[in-house]
């Protein structure tokens, strides 16, 4: 659950919720009305959804040649010189604190069984669960933004016309309070630390989106 998928998730729906929700006040407090500030809402989630999914596949694809360069290196490595390749494993376990003999049992089962795999997995923390998926993370990425954004949206269409930016903030700080909090948690952290940063952070940038809107004071129609 901690892998890259989780991270673009988490990402998605906390650039979603908050970028969505600021754009949103942002635009409230310039005085647009409900039809204007439901444009805004909804062509901001497009938007950031394709870019965030963009963002998330060059990245992870970039991720993914690197590994791919990897294991192409190490592959020569163990043509030009297996025996070096066997010593290095050896240490490797040995570092890790199995005794010299038993050490060397090991990486010579393993080089034996699956050489490359041994070392990408020991020497370079590559396994088949941590492998880059761009399309995994492009998807997850997208879907994530939007299930973020589309909570300021739903509020932001619903709420009348005095109280739709109270309703945008409330809505996005509590759901950005609760996003951080399930992380932390997956992530074995500090529940509340969590919730409390992303809080923090999110408040700042609802209110200099507010700062912002209410000094161009332009009601749009």
């Amino acid at each position: 659950m901690r892998g890259g998928w989780l991270r673009a998730t988490v990402l998605g729906a906390n650039d979603g919720l908050l970028s969505t929700g600021a754009l949103l006040l942002g635009v409230v407090a310039a005085g647009a009305d409900r039809d204007v500030v439901m444009t805004s809402g909804i062509a901001g989630l497009v938007a950031g959804a394709g870019s965030m999914a963009l963002g998330e596949y060059v990245s992870v694809s970039s991720q993914r040649d690197a590994e791919r360069a990897d294991r192409v290196m190490e592959q020569q490595h163990l043509e030009a010189d297996p025996v070096g390749e066997l010593e290095e494993l050896r240490e490797i376990y040995e570092d890790r604190g199995l005794p010299h003999e038993l050490a060397e049992e090991v990486a010579e089962v393993l080089m034996a069984e699956d050489p490359l795999g041994a070392h990408l997995r020991d020497e370079l923390g590559l396994t088949h669960l941590n492998r880059a998926r761009p399309m995994q993370a492009a998807l997850s990425s997208f879907v994530a933004f939007g299930l973020g954004a589309a909570i300021p949206i739903a509020v932001a269409g619903t709420a009348g016309p005095s109280i739709r930016g109270v309703a945008i903030v409330v809505a996005t700080l509590v759901s950005l309070a609760m996003l951080g909090g399930l992380a932390a948690w997956l992530g074995g952290a500090s529940v509340v630390r969590g919730a409390t940063r992303v809080l923090l952070g999110g408040a700042l940038g609802l209110a200099v989106t507010f700062a912002v809107g209410s000094m161009l004071d332009v009601a749009v129609s």
